[in-house]
Parts: C-alpha cells; structure tokens; sequence
C-alpha cells in the first residue's frame, strides 16, 4: 500500500465513529429522495469518491457503480448490487465511454491533489456520460465555511459555485442548476440531523440561505455529443 493510500485510510478511520456512521446513513436518506429526480432509476450511476456509500447504496438505479481510492471502505460498505472500482476520481478507465446516465459527486474534489486534477476529473465524467446524463455536484462552498474549511486535515483545494460552474463547462457540460447554499457545512453541524429535520430542511430552501454551507451543482452533457 503506498503512503498516501494508508493516510487516506487512516485518516477516515478516524474520522467518523460508528455511531457517526450509522446516523449518517440515516441523513442520507432523504437527501437521496429529493435527488432521485434528477437520477435516472433505469439507468447507470456513477458515486464519484463513494466513501462509506451513502448515496450510492440509497439511490435507486438499474445498475450502480461506486469508485473510490479507498477499497476497503467500499468493500466493507457498499451494498451487494454496487459493482466496486478502486481507482483514483481522474482516471475512470474501467468505465466504458458513453455508458452512464447520472454521476454523483460529494465532497470529493477538495482532497485532490491539484486543480490540473480536477479537470481531469470532470473530463473522463464528460467521457462516460452518455448525451443527456447528469453530473451532480455537491460540495463545500469556501465563500460560505471558510472559517472551518481547514478544520479537516485533508482538505486541500477550494472552490466557489462560480469556479465551480467554470470548471464543468470548461469541460463541456451545459450548466441546468447552480445553488450556492445547499447543505450545510459537515453532516456533523447540529442542525439539521435527523432524518425528519433533514427532510424539513430540504423542503424549505429559504433555510438553505441560513444553513447552508454546501453548493449543489448539476451539469448536463449535450445531447448528440458523444466521445470516441
């Protein structure tokens, strides 16, 4: 294992107890009410930097693919329909061009190494995505949490809405939502928590504008573009 595979890894064993774990699997389930419009439950989805799996294992769709540099966490997390890729979020090589209907990112590109990263991120997402398919973006917005943004030890790159809805259509995806305050910072905050608090929340975007600390971004690939 290499020395940054086994900081990843100990870092996130760290990080979240077991009982941290098991309410976030709970925050998660409404989250992933209020996007599975925007996910295609007949198609393929992606879970870009899957982690512990909460979005992947709680959306519905036909065929479900969570990759992440972190192998053990998806063996150990993912449900047994989730097909598991270890593999860094810039490179998508196992994954066929022009094969996916949705990809779902969370709280994934302010650990990589290097902006020049992310945009290969977000090209090979352009590649895999068939025409019409959606790339969904949440992220923490450093214009709304950059007084806590460094309490994490691997948060390296910051990004705003704006930077961030420069970077998906630098890499061709046509912008259809850009909310800069979503949720908040870390599912940690003390409000909102429970699942019904969650979905109250979701329900009421003018606590979006007092809470939140996340933006949620949703790029679509043209339809009648393909990549070879």
């Amino acid at each position: 294992m290499s020395d940054l595979n086994l900081f990843e890894k100990n870092i996130y064993a760290l990080r979240f107890s077991e009982d941290e774990l098991a309410q976030a699997r709970k925050f998660w389930r409404p989250i992933c009410r209020y996007l599975q419009p925007i996910v295609d439950p007949r198609g393929t989805t992606l879970d870009l930097g899957a982690g512990y799996c909460h979005f992947i294992n709680n959306i519905e769709s036909r065929v479900k693919l969570a990759l992440d540099i972190n192998g053990d966490n998806l063996r150990r997390y993912a449900n047994p329909d989730v097909r598991c890729i270890v593999a860094p979020a810039s490179n998508l090589g196992e994954i066929e061009s022009n094969s996916v209907n949705s990809v779902f990112a969370s709280n994934v590109y302010e650990h990589l190494m290097s902006r020049e990263d992310v945009a290969s991120s977000c090209r090979e997402v352009y590649r895999v995505m068939r025409p019409g398919g959606r790339f969904i973006v949440l992220q923490p917005n450093f214009a709304y949490c950059a007084r806590q943004y460094y309490d994490f030890f691997d948060h390296r790159l910051t990004f705003t809405h704006k930077a961030m809805a420069e970077g998906l259509q630098i890499a061709g995806f046509q912008l259809e939502r850009v909310t800069p305050r979503f949720l908040p910072y870390t599912s940690k905050a003390r409000l909102p928590r429970a699942p019904w608090m969650v979905s109250l929340y979701l329900a009421i975007p003018l606590a979006w504008r007092i809470l939140g600390a996340q933006m949620l971004l949703v790029g679509v690939k043209p339809a009648g573009q393909k990549e070879q």
